[in-house]
C-alpha cells in the first residue's frame, strides 16, 4: 500500500496593501508576480511559478488583515550572504526588528514586514 503526500503550495498572506508586500516580498525572496486576481497578487519563483517544489505567495486584500496574531509566519534562511548581510539587505527594503519576547541569545533574527507580519531570518544558509 503507498501512501500519498501533500505539500504546500502557497501560503495566502491577508493584508491591507498587496502591491506594497508583493514588492517587498518579491525582493526579499527573488519571486515575480504570477498572477492577479480580484485584488490579490501571487508571487512566487520565477521558472518554476506555480506547482513547483516552492510555494508561491498570494497577498489577499483585506480591511482588517491583523485582528489577532497569526497562527503562521514565515522562515528565510540566506542562500548566497550570511546572516547579518541578509539582516542588513532586509532592514534596508523595509523590514524592522520585531519583539516577541526573545532573550537576545537566539540563532535567529524576529523581523516584521512593512505591515507588520512577523517572519524570521535563520542562520543557516541554503543552497540556491
Amino acid at each position: 500500500m503507498s501512501s500519498m503526500a501533500s505539500r504546500i503550495s502557497e501560503l495566502v498572506l491577508h493584508c491591507s496593501d498587496p502591491e506594497r508586500l508583493a514588492h517587498f516580498w518579491s525582493e526579499v525572496l527573488g519571486y515575480v508576480e504570477l498572477d492577479r486576481e480580484d485584488g490579490a497578487i501571487e508571487i512566487g519563483p520565477p521558472v518554476a511559478g506555480f506547482g513547483g517544489l516552492q510555494p508561491t505567495i498570494i497577498l489577499s486584500p483585506s480591511s482588517d488583515p491583523r485582528a489577532a496574531k497569526p497562527p503562521l509566519h514565515i522562515d528565510i534562511n540566506p542562500i548566497d550572504r550570511d546572516q547579518d548581510a541578509e539582516l542588513e539587505r532586509l532592514l534596508a527594503l523595509g523590514a524592522r526588528p520585531a519583539d516577541v519576547g526573545q532573550t537576545g541569545y537566539e540563532q535567529w533574527h524576529v523581523l516584521a514586514d512593512p505591515e507588520g507580519n512577523e517572519f524570521c531570518l535563520l542562520r543557516k544558509r541554503l543552497e540556491a
